[in-house]
This record gives structure tokens, C-alpha cells and sequence, in this order.
């Protein structure tokens, strides 16, 4: 296996992953602000021209931060961060959804369309004039997740698991880009906290 890495929480989601489960896998790194991942090479292995990147053992591509932890999850299902059984693969796989759909994409879309407008504005469609009800919403829905995480370790229960990693690299990401997380949502600023002490933290920096 080979991963194209590079800045952003996308890529960062995947190291974390990687970090909890302890496998090393050779990186390439693409540069984005020099707009590699924009080239024909990249392209070849995602056409979105997008990162991370997975190059799998058959050689065949893999892109989406998902399937790539769902692919590894399958070769390496130790510890399990999605789930030793139909009933926790399914439940991860609800937050997981949960989170990307209503924290995720409102917030990375509301940064690339105000913040991040000036690098992104060649390289995708953007919305500026929908960025900030776009950055109320991820709020609004962040709000909404912490009133359902009372009394839970993780997001899903007792488990940490790749919905924890998506959340907490997204709003890691968000604190540095205008969109911190609101200290009213006590159980998601306590979940936070656990997190962030994790080893696999750490390691996903580099």
C-alpha cells in the first residue's frame, strides 16, 4: 500500500486512523498549495483531485476518507474503529454519516467558500454567499450531536471509533479557521478533551 497525503483535516482523518490501529504505511506527499494534486499524475489516481489517496495492494486506487478506513478496517480489523459486529459496524456507520453530512461538509464547505475563498476559488465551486448560514448550520448541528452524547464515553457509547476521528479532526480543523467550537456544548467540549490526549492525536500531525 502506498498514501498520498497532504495538509488538511481529510488526510489527517486517515493518519489518525492509521495511528489507532499502529500500521505504518508509505506516504507520498502531494502539494496542494503548489496545485500537484491538480496535475495529470494525480488525477490519474483521483480524478476529483482530491487527498488522501490510498494506493491499494492490487494497485488499484482508493479515494474517499470512508473507504479508505473502511479498506483498512478489513486488512487490518484490530482494534476494531468501526466494528467487530453487524450491530457496531452499523452503528458506526450511522454516526459517521450523521457527522458528515450535517458538521462536515456544512463547516469545510463554509470555510473554502469565506477563509478559504482566495485558494480555493480556481479549484472548485464555491458558495460565498451561503458561507455563513453554512457555518450556522455545522453549529446549529454540533449542538444538536452534544445533546445526544450525555453520558457517553464516544460518540457511538462506550467505543471510540472513526466517527470520534472525523469529529474531532473537523473541529480541530474549524478552531483554527473562524469557526471554534461554542463552550455551551459541555459534553462535546468534555468528549474533546478525551480525545485529544490520545497518542494518535499527536501522531496524525505528521
Amino acid at each position: 500500500m502506498k498514501f498520498y497525503n497532504s495538509i488538511g483535516p481529510n488526510p489527517r482523518i486517515v493518519k489518525m486512523f492509521m495511528a489507532e490501529k499502529g500500521l505504518e504505511i508509505p506516504r507520498v506527499e502531494v502539494d496542494l498549495r503548489g496545485g500537484e494534486n491538480r496535475q495529470a499524475d494525480h488525477l490519474r489516481r483521483n480524478p476529483a483531485g482530491q487527498t488522501p489517496t490510498l494506493e491499494m495492494d492490487d494497485g488499484q486506487f482508493l479515494s474517499e476518507v470512508t473507504a479508505i478506513c473502511e479498506y483498512l478496517e478489513e486488512k487490518h480489523p484490530e482494534p476494531a474503529l468501526i466494528g467487530a459486529s453487524a450491530e457496531e459496524r452499523a452503528m458506526t456507520r450511522m454516526w459517521t454519516r450523521r457527522i458528515d453530512l450535517n458538521i462536515v461538509e456544512p463547516m469545510l464547505t463554509g470555510y473554502r467558500s469565506s477563509q478559504g475563498f482566495k485558494f480555493f476559488q480556481e479549484r472548485m465551486r464555491l458558495f460565498p454567499q451561503a458561507a455563513d448560514d453554512l457555518k450556522i448550520h455545522a453549529q446549529e448541528r454540533i449542538t444538536w450531536l452534544d445533546g445526544l452524547i450525555g453520558g457517553r464515553d464516544y460518540i457511538a457509547g462506550a467505543r471510540f471509533t472513526l466517527a470520534d476521528i472525523l469529529l474531532f479532526c473537523t473541529l480541530d480543523f474549524g478552531a483554527n479557521v473562524g469557526q471554534p467550537l461554542n463552550p455551551d456544548n459541555a459534553n462535546i467540549v468534555a468528549w474533546f478533551e478525551r480525545v485529544k490526549v490520545r497518542p494518535s492525536v499527536e501522531a496524525s500531525t505528521r
